[in-house]
């Protein structure tokens, strides 16, 4: 299994590199969750390697929406790295991706470090802003074709994001309307509440998952908490705005 976990994450790794997507990794005989965040771990320590650095963890499946579309029902997380980080109204090169999509999320950014020491800890605490943001999933798989496994061992899809002005971390963020615009026309509408009821529980399960599998969160990182609504696909020229009451808006323009 060892040798499964290395070549998975090899093969994850160049085809995200070639822009080239892979059969599902399941295909060559099946393994367990937990083998699956051993290879997303494998892979995330590949880029470690060259010059990045982890700038936080997101939730995925933390909707009904969410988990209908892809045919899931599990919450899953994955790692965030600098270089997905994306300036607010800044571009996305499409070249980059593979077949990307966007969706609308509320994103957390811690205010000290977050370790085994820390615990426990009033999520509230322990943030110093919220902002609206848009996540850019990206599948490493042929015809966006997966298993559960397959998704958590690709990193949970994760590709980019771009983050919306930060607020005051006692801005209210349960039951926010949220819209998601493509060139001006309205293609999303939800509410944060969508977001495991109410996105402070997602953002409690994320620190939660970093503990229990000795992730250290560290002062500034960021914790995206999940879809608000189902994805939609980018196109090269589109222009996607996501507007959250309280939040304001982001903004992501793709060349």
């Amino acid at each position: 299994m060892k040798q499964f976990i290395k070549q998975g994450a090899t093969l994850l790794d160049d085809a995200a590199n070639k822009v080239s997507p892979i059969e599902q990794l399941s295909i060559h005989g099946d393994f367990s969750l937990a083998e699956a965040y051993a290879i997303q771990k494998e892979l995330i320590d590949k880029r470690l390697l060259r010059s990045v650095h982890l700038s936080g963890i997101k939730l995925g499946f933390t909707s009904k929406a969410k988990m209908e579309q892809v045919g899931v029902n599990e919450l899953i997380w994955g790692h965030l790295t600098n270089n997905m980080n994306i300036a607010n109204k800044a571009a996305l090169d499409f070249s980059r991706f593979i077949r990307p999509r966007a969706e609308p999320e509320i994103a957390f950014q811690l205010s000290q470090d977050v370790d085994q020491m820390t615990f426990p800890v009033n999520p509230l605490e322990c943030i110093s802003g919220i902002a609206v943001a848009i996540e850019v999933i990206d599948s490493r798989y042929k015809n966006f074709k997966f298993k559960l496994e397959d998704i958590v061992a690709d990193n949970c899809s994760s590709a980019a994001y771009v983050i919306g002005a930060w607020h005051s971390p006692k801005t209210t963020v349960n039951n926010l309307d949220i819209t998601m615009s493509q060139n001006d026309n309205l293609v999303q509408s939800g509410n944060s509440n969508a977001i495991l009821g109410n996105p402070l529980a997602s953002l409690e399960k994320g620190l939660m998952l970093a503990r229990q599998n000795n992730v250290p969160l560290k002062k500034g990182m960021i914790i995206l908490a999940g879809a608000a609504t189902p994805s939609i696909y980018l196109n090269q020229g589109d222009h996607i705005s996501v507007t959250a009451e309280h939040l304001g808006q982001v903004e992501l323009n793709v060349i």
